[in-house]
């Protein structure tokens, strides 16, 4: 769910906008140590600008509510799932891509995979579990969004497909990714460490997509005999 705990700035970027983006990302940092600290509602965007050295006003120059303190950086990769099955190579299958894409993500302890210990996404994680309305937030970005998105992906390479399998394709997809996800961070708020679960986490991840990618078949069927 958290993408970034750094301040690097892509390359390319001018000095004004690099220093644009290291503003955002103090602004964001301060933010996330007083809400961790006190709770959200506990904490006024003055005292945030304050805590930034900034104005109020630039505050909502970058974060337009509240709410964006905390989610405006993570809903930038909203798209993602759909950018990794536009961006496949040809005769890779959607569910190959993804499952590539979280396994390659999971190597580097990328905090959207869950699998990150960094005090600050952890900070970040806990706040959104303990926070009814960026829970909410984070449920409709990731997940509603989400899945329009790479329904509409998966429609785009077949004009003349059947939406609703798309969205029951994309449904099962995310819901794998939210699944290993939710979980990575269960262990991390819990204190587990990201290098010890790694391979776990990883069988995790392989054998979730794999149940997408042969389907459910014969998954769950009681034996015989066994009490209804």
């Amino acid at each position: 769910m958290v993408k970034s705990t750094g301040t690097a700035a892509p390359d390319g970027l001018s000095l004004r906008e690099r220093k644009k983006q290291q503003t955002a990302m103090r602004i964001w940092h301060s933010a996330i140590a007083l809400f961790a600290e006190r709770g959200f509602d506990e904490v006024s965007v003055a005292e945030i600008a304050a805590a930034a050295d900034v104005s109020k006003m630039t505050v909502f120059n970058y974060f337009p509510s509240k709410e964006d303190l905390v989610m405006a950086p993570m809903e930038q990769h909203t798209d993602e799932p759909a950018r990794v099955v536009r961006d496949r190579a040809p005769g890779t299958s959607v569910v190959a891509a993804l499952r590539t894409h979280f396994l390659a993500a999971l190597a580097e302890f990328d905090p959207a995979t869950g699998l990150n210990d960094h005090r600050f996404t952890v900070d970040v994680v806990r706040l959104i579990y303990r926070t009814p309305a960026l829970a909410l937030r984070a449920t409709t970005a990731f997940g509603h969004t989400a899945n329009e998105l790479l329904t509409s992906e998966l429609l785009a390479e077949a004009p003349e497909g059947d939406r609703v399998l798309a969205q029951a394709a994309a449904a099962q997809l995310l819901g794998v990714r939210a699944a290993l996800t939710s979980d990575n961070q269960r262990r991390m708020m819990a204190g587990e460490r990201a290098a010890e679960v790694l391979p776990e986490a990883v069988e995790n991840a392989r054998r979730a997509f794999d149940l997408v990618e042969h389907g459910l078949g014969d998954y769950g069927t009681r034996p015989p005999g066994a009490p209804a």
